[in-house]
């Protein structure tokens, strides 16, 4: 049994998501985090914005059952799609991936020239292109969608050396653009983090949502006095579920969080 706001909800389309899990286990080391990756039907990129929709509220409202005190969509696609109604949705606060990116991104960036690699679905959103222009319309903006990357990360050959070429396919049209800073705009990216930068050199900054997710999902807690106290009867215990097969899942996530965990498979049924 769960006790009443105890528990902060992770959702993604697979396991880059795990990528903010550990950003805020290490900002948040008291909290409680649930977490669910739909790898089944990952990637979300090509999907319509209708099947993200529906994937993203089944996801939703099995965590509901945590007594969720925060919501965080890990997953860029699912952000661009579905944020701004599942606030409106859920009585607790909800936190997407984009913004905080795109404020850590204009932080980094010394020329104004920003790329941007994410799924289909994401960069056909436009969404990264207007949260930076709103920030600052000056700014240089490239988007380039990167397909191939994602099926690479859930295969669990994200950090092997014959991976390398594939990136360098995906890449290969941002190599003659001059960019400062480059956005992993799709959290399964920052798992192919050396690859990347080897690829866009050492003078292109990758830049990852989920150090700023954190900080501000850290904020909000503290201003709505959500935070665990110091003796929480959890301090970071979580749980793991996906949709797909939870042995794979569960090695990715040993290389990704450093952590052994334990993984359960849900198959969620979709509300009518």
């Amino acid at each position: 049994m769960t006790t009443k706001k105890e528990t902060i909800g992770i959702l993604d389309s697979g396991v880059g998501g795990l990528t903010v899990a550990r950003e805020v286990m290490r900002q948040l080391p008291r909290e409680r985090i649930v977490y669910f990756g739909d790898t089944v039907n990952c990637p979300y990129g090509p999907r319509s914005a209708d099947e993200v929709r529906q994937f993203t509220f089944d996801i939703v409202r099995f965590l509901q059952t945590f007594s969720l005190k925060a919501l965080v969509i890990a997953c860029n696609t699912a952000t661009a799609v579905a944020l701004e109604e599942a606030k409106r949705w859920l009585t607790v606060p909800v936190f997407g991936v984009i913004h905080p990116g795109a404020r850590a991104a204009i932080k980094a960036t010394n020329s104004g020239r920003i790329g941007v690699i994410g799924t289909e679905g994401t960069i056909k959103s436009g969404a990264y292109a207007r949260a930076l222009t709103q920030i600052n319309a000056d700014l240089h903006v490239v988007s380039h969608a990167c397909p191939t990357l994602v099926p690479l990360v859930e295969s669990g050959q994200a950090e092997a050396p014959e991976t390398l070429p594939y990136v360098e396919a995906a890449l290969k049209p941002l190599k003659g653009i001059a960019l400062d800073t480059l956005i992993l705009g799709c959290t399964h990216y920052p798992l192919l983090h050396k690859h990347i930068s080897h690829v866009m050199g050492n003078g292109v900054q990758l830049i990852s949502s989920a150090e700023e997710v954190a900080r501000e999902l850290s904020a909000v807690l503290h201003h709505q006095e959500l935070l665990a106290p110091p003796l929480s009867a959890h301090n970071g215990e979580h749980q793991f579920f996906t949709s797909g097969a939870p042995q794979l899942f569960r090695k990715i996530a040993k290389k990704a969080l450093g952590l052994d965990i334990s993984v359960q498979s849900v198959q969620l049924k979709q509300a009518q």
